[in-house]
């Protein structure tokens, strides 16, 4: 027979359970009806406003701030920025290959941006690392230069490895053109034929004067963009030449010979000028580097040996 004291504990706690079980549902439901009931206090709020607000407050969160927010940040960027200037940005961002997603007013809101990050840095180096107040001006004003100018520097240095690798592909491309010419396409032919089968930016740029030509450009325009764009002597020449040989009626095919003649002796220079680059280009780390090593090196033995003889 089972413990009269085990049942009663048994029993109690059966009541305790069963009193926080009821406890705990009432309270749910009690809370969700506070909730709905918040709701539709919030819902009739909104209800009562003028329709300009609850259209306003119908928008997505990144139509109702981060938009208002990044045009706030492109007009600082203007003001700060010379017109001038912003025409030159535009220059540049064509003579990198138009990245995707990038324009004037996005490059002109990292400026801005990057100039914030950098004085929120200076004021670290002032608040956290303690630093006194004139370094730390001139620490917050050259992050903030740093920052502000940054985005121009990548700009341009994509752009100069952009031309660099359109004048190495040039010979190799026009090469190409040659031989589709000559075995019987047409210009325009050769040039889709030389696009769809090389990659690189100098690809990109003849299928752009393609593109330019479908639209309605003439062939001599397009390829003046290109020189225009990509803006290096190599593609210049070929561009003139070229469109010279359409207005007098040359054909196309000797330009075209003559022209990948010349590219590759001019790459052949350009392989030789920056072979002898290079005894100018390693003597001041020679000099700093390498040299002091190898004088410790051979002669810090010697140094010692003589150190030891003459103090006994």
């Amino acid at each position: 027979m089972m413990n009269p004291d085990l049942l009663l504990a048994v029993g109690l706690g059966g009541i305790f359970m069963s009193v926080v079980i009821v406890l705990g549902t009432v309270g749910v439901i009690t809370a969700e009806r506070d909730q709905v009931s918040r709701s539709l206090k919030a819902l009739r709020s909104i209800e009562g406003l003028p329709t300009d607000m609850r259209e306003e407050f119908d928008r997505p969160f990144s139509q109702r701030v981060l938009v208002p927010g990044r045009a706030r940040v492109v007009a600082l960027g203007r003001r700060l920025t010379p017109a001038g200037r912003i025409e030159k940005l535009r220059q540049r961002l064509e003579a990198a290959g138009s990245p995707v997603g990038w324009d004037v007013e996005r490059l002109l809101a990292v400026k801005v941006l990057s100039a914030a990050v950098g004085f929120l840095l200076g004021m670290v180096v002032y608040l956290v690392l303690g630093a006194s107040l004139l370094v730390s001006i001139g620490a917050t004003a050259a992050l903030v230069l740093v920052g502000f100018f940054a985005a121009d520097l990548a700009i341009y240095q994509k752009a100069y490895n952009r031309r660099d690798q359109v004048r190495k592909d040039l010979p190799d491309a026009l090469d190409l053109l040659t031989i589709t010419v000559e075995a019987g396409l047409a210009f325009d032919a050769a040039l889709t034929q030389v696009s769809r089968n090389t990659d690189g930016p100098l690809s990109e740029e003849f299928t752009r004067v393609l593109q330019e030509m479908q639209i309605g450009k003439s062939r001599g325009e397009a390829l003046t963009a290109v020189s225009q764009r990509v803006d290096i002597p190599e593609l210049a020449s070929f561009v003139t030449a070229v469109v010279q040989a359409d207005a007098l009626g040359i054909p196309i095919a000797t330009v075209l010979r003559i022209q990948a003649k010349e590219m590759r002796t001019k790459r052949s220079q350009r392989a030789e000028e920056s072979a002898m680059k290079v005894p100018v280009k390693i003597l001041f780390p020679l000099i700093f580097c390498i040299m002091p090593a190898l004088f410790v090196v051979i002669m810090g033995p010697a140094g010692i040996g003589i150190f030891r003889s003459f103090t006994g």
